[in-house]
């Protein structure tokens, strides 16, 4: 059995592992090969270069930049301290550990189904990073679906949920993991989205609201063609109405 338990400090895993490795192994055999060939040696020395640096883009981004990013997602959102917080797709605790520092009062709860879509990924690697961060007195973890998730409506102040919903293989899931999102918070809480920019955009679209934002190189999968934006969405409670009398009069 792998030893999950942190040495000295969290560790999120990789996301997708097998892409760095195909990436990597493919800007070294590139590269190899413009060493060996008379003909063609420009270009593949160049798609070596390209291949490699990407590989470095993907390990940077999913080692450092993605916490990085949400560092500075959570701390715009600027918690109270006391709220209830939702993390779909949770993976090995990235972001629901960083909302859980957040929240002295409050509690994060992740939800996932602890697929092979980022090294390790198991409940039992989320709990040990959250006790090595010092928060698993804040945290719960569920085993669950996003698009049924186990929770009644108005449940949670925030739900998050990074680079998780675009692995929903249909788009008729991928909506109603929005739809449950926007379920289960409370009238006034936040949605906070990120996945790749053409995915946020269809997002936004289904919800019909929002705010859209590039995260920028830090949160790039290999390059710009691969690049993460944040969806913002504020839930709307029920529209007051004044009091009207019997004759309809307010």
């Amino acid at each position: 059995m792998t030893d999950t338990t942190p040495r000295g400090r969290p560790f999120y895993g990789i996301d997708a592992p097998p892409i760095p490795a195909l990436l990597g192994a493919a800007g070294i055999a590139s590269a190899v090969a413009a060493t060996s060939r008379r003909t063609g040696r420009t270009a593949l020395a160049v798609a070596g270069a390209v291949l490699l640096a990407g590989t470095g883009i993907y390990l940077h981004t999913t080692l450092r930049g993605k916490l990085r990013a949400w560092d500075a997602i959570l701390d715009r959102a600027a918690f109270n301290g006391d709220e209830q917080v939702l993390d779909l797709g949770c993976g090995r605790g990235a972001v629901l550990i960083a909302a859980a520092r957040r929240l002295p009062q409050g509690r994060a709860v992740g939800v996932d189904l602890w697929s092979a879509d980022q090294s390790g990924n198991r409940a039992e690697a989320t709990l040990a990073n959250a006790a090595a961060a010092g928060v698993a007195d804040r945290i719960e973890v569920r085993s669950g679906d996003m698009t049924a998730l186990p929770f009644p409506d108005n449940s949670f102040d925030v739900v998050t949920s990074a680079m998780a919903i675009h692995n929903i293989p249909s788009a008729q899931g991928r909506r109603r993991a929005l739809d449950e999102a926007i379920r289960v918070l409370r009238p006034g809480g936040r949605l906070l989205i990120a996945d790749p920019s053409p995915f946020v955009r269809r997002y936004a679209t289904h919800l019909g609201q929002g705010t859209l934002r590039a995260l920028g190189p830090g949160y790039w999968y290999s390059g710009p063609w691969v690049a993460v934006s944040l969806l913002q969405v504020v839930k709307q409670g029920a529209i007051e109405h004044e009091p009207v009398d019997a004759q309809g009069r307010r």
